[in-house]
């Protein structure tokens, strides 16, 4: 197959990788494609109505209709995919493109993907929520069975046949009675089409999928693992030089007076100010980080708290503004009529999202356009944010999207983005911004803290008749259950955040759920009721109830006792339309309290499975952020500053902490598919809780959960 590679880039690869396409006009892009059916408004042929029409779309924000927003068939065989997703670790290249060879049957290495480039793909708002599997998976599906549909109808004309007599495989149409074949490049030739995708478009069913549903390699996994593939961070450009950032020492402080003068003398060093930015670029990021120690600045400090003050902050700013999330009955009679009442309060820390790759961006300006590599979830927003940072047109902006070294709810902001766009402009050249990991502690969001009261009431039968759930600051990401609760009323409060705090895998799903869940296992031991019993007492979700029981089965529940020393504790969920159960082992140093999982078995459904290799993958992943939550990880702050912002200070999990992972895929087959790179992440903190409490008695109400002795 010809690959044309002869693009002017920061780094060599496929043309139709948006890295690589570099700030080149995009008719010279469509013209390396070479000839074919674009089943895209974004890819038509130079000039043409579908090339005119991307503009249109994506500065609307919304999804073309046309079945050639997504899909390039070329003249030599190559099939280009177009979306606005991004890859971040999660593999969506590989399930993404076993989503369109399922329906339009071909080979997977004649299938590429152009990702996150905002001059190339339709819109997209962002590479988050799980939402790949749940809405772009569909959508490529839909848009490559209408491809597969057309391109029957075309070899049907050709041959004078019945369009229903003909069938697709590996890359041909087939006639079956006359074995006549033709492929899908050849039918491509010097056509394009502008088409909508039909709204009855036929999808396979999960129950018939060939390509979908198996453990496919990794797409490119070799060049991962041999460290030959390329993230953000790495991009280069010729003439590039690398900005660093003066920032000031403690949060909110306000720059009184600066000089600049030695950090302008020294060989090879640009200092950059625009308005309240003050850069320093250089041709080595050493030579830049020198340069600006010789700045000379003056800061005025503002008062701030520290996180020995948070649950009071959290509590008082958030005690008058409550949002009620449901409400269900009667509550204040069922606690009234409860035979045993019970409350409890739990909190958690801001924990950083620690991406093995800090926040980086390369940017150039062409002829007044400015031109962004960067690591980011939202593409197109960040392409927004620089058009005002700019006051620059959409036309004028282009963001484009390497892989990304993790995000996980992170990366959802353009800061980088911003500062290298300003300072190459200041320069006049690419400049280079790379966040060092101290500054990916300090400035960039944590996930919130959060406190929560709960309070419960209890039948003599062991049902709850009564839940009464207060969530401070978290969000309201799986704040809402699965459980049978006649009368209750969840309610979030909206509280003032000492710090910066945004997205983070799963939202507060995981925080909502370790007060929920906890709370759980203490309710099920005042009924005096096992913890699987009372869940299963206490829900009628069939798909929860599958979960428990497929969960407690792998897991030998019940077969043993705990001890001090060993013991065991579970805890469920429902996030992002998928149900999970954790199962934990644990055991417990009787001099230091130190807790270590030594097990843990999850059972997850979240609909058809797509890769199930790669479900695994990621449920192992989820577990070990998870247990960095659970565990460890708990920013610290005072005097306006993060006191262990660096990796020898804050703790995550490390190789020796990871358990032994079993995972059970439920895979229901008539169920809608669901994201799974979130959800397994919210139970397994209680479930360690609720182990703890088994072996010593003592509950733990703050995460990261530590034993005292």
């Amino acid at each position: 197959m010809n690959r044309p590679d002869t693009l002017m880039a920061p780094i060599q690869a496929h043309p139709t990788d948006s890295s690589a396409v570099g700030s080149m006009d995009r008719r010279r892009f469509f013209s390396l494609l070479g000839g074919g059916i674009c089943f895209a408004v974004l890819v038509g042929t130079p000039g043409s109505q579908a090339a005119d029409a991307a503009l249109r779309f994506a500065a609307g924000k919304r999804n073309p209709p046309q079945v050639g927003a997504w899909i390039h068939i070329g003249e030599n065989g190559l099939v280009t995919i177009y979306t606005g997703k991004v890859e971040l670790g999660q593999n969506i290249r590989t399930s993404l493109a076993q989503a369109v060879a399922e329906e339009l049957p071909l080979a997977l290495d004649s299938i590429h993907l152009v990702m996150g480039d905002t001059w190339l793909t339709p819109y997209d708002v962002g590479t988050f929520g799980s939402l790949t599997t749940l809405q772009m998976s569909p959508q490529l599906r839909r848009a490559a069975a209408a491809a597969r549909q057309l391109l029957m109808e075309l070899a049907a004309k050709e041959w004078g046949v019945n369009p229903a007599t003909l069938e697709a495989k590996e890359g041909q149409i087939v006639h079956p009675t006359s074995n006549r074949r033709i492929a899908y490049a050849d039918l491509a030739k010097g056509k394009e089409w502008l088409e909508e995708i039909p709204a009855e478009t036929s999808m396979k069913h999960p129950q018939t999928w060939t390509v979908s549903g198996k453990s496919i390699p990794k797409i490119g996994g070799e060049a991962f693992v041999t460290g030959r593939h390329r993230y953000a961070s790495d991009l280069k450009l010729p003439g590039m030089l690398y900005g660093v950032i003066l920032r000031p020492p403690t949060f909110g402080a306000k720059l009184r007076s600066v000089n600049t003068e030695a950090a302008k003398a020294l060989l090879g060093v640009v200092v950059v100010r625009d308005g309240d930015l003050i850069g320093v670029c250089a041709p080595t990021e050493f030579a830049a980080r020198e340069a600006l120690d010789s700045i000379q600045a003056e800061w005025e400090p503002v008062p701030h708290p520290s996180d020995q003050e948070l649950v009071e902050i959290l509590r008082k700013t958030g005690v008058d503004r409550e949002e009620m999330v449901q409400q269900d009955g009667e509550l204040q009679t069922a606690l009234s009529q409860a035979k045993t009442q019970h409350t409890a309060s739990y909190t958690a820390a801001y924990i950083a999202h620690t991406p093995l790759e800090p926040r980086s961006a390369l940017a150039v300006w062409e002829e007044g356009v400015v031109t962004v590599w960067t690591g980011t979830q939202r593409p197109f927003g960040v392409q927004e944010e620089l058009m005002r940072a700019l006051e620059l047109p959409y036309e004028k902006v282009r963001v484009m999207i390497p892989d990304t070294g993790s995000g996980y709810g992170g990366k959802h902001t353009g800061e980088t983005a911003i500062e290298a766009a300003r300072l190459a402009k200041g320069a006049g050249c690419p400049v280079n911004v790379r966040w060092t990991r101290q500054e990916e502690f300090t400035w960039a969001y944590c996930r919130p803290a959060g406190v929560f009261d709960l309070r419960a009431g209890l039948s003599e039968d062991g049902k709850v008749i009564a839940w009464d759930f207060h969530g401070y600051n978290i969000g309201t990401a799986g704040i809402r259950h699965t459980y049978d609760f006649p009368n209750q009323e969840i309610k979030h409060h909206r509280s003032d955040s000492p710090l910066r705090q945004g997205s983070y895998r799963c939202l507060g799903a995981t925080t909502n759920n370790f007060a929920r869940e906890s709370f759980i296992d203490e309710l099920a031991h005042l009924a005096k009721m096992d913890p699987l019993a009372f869940r299963l007492h206490n829900t009628s979700n069939k798909r929860y109830r599958a979960c428990l029981q497929a969960a407690a089965e792998r897991f030998g529940w019940g077969t043993w006792k705990a001890t001090p020393e060993r013991s065991y504790g579970m805890a469920g969920g429902f996030e992002k339309n998928g149900y999970n159960v954790t199962c934990v082992e644990i055991t417990i140093e009787p001099d230091t309290g130190k807790i270590e999982v030594v097990r843990v078995v999850m059972a997850f459904d979240n609909g058809p499975v797509v890769n199930p290799a790669h479900m695994e993958n990621q449920i192992e992943g989820m577990v070990s952020m998870g247990l960095g939550g659970a565990l460890f990880e708990e920013i610290r702050f005072q005097d306006g500053k993060i006191t262990n912002a660096r990796l020898s200070r804050y703790r995550v999990p490390r190789f020796r902490d990871m358990p032994a992972v079993e995972c059970v895929l439920m895979n229901p087959q008539d169920e809608p598919l669901a994201g799974g790179g979130e959800n397994p992440i919210i139970s397994i903190a209680p479930a360690i809780g609720n182990a703890v409490f088994l072996a010593t008695g003592k509950r733990l109400r703050h995460m990261p959960l530590k034993l005292t002795v």
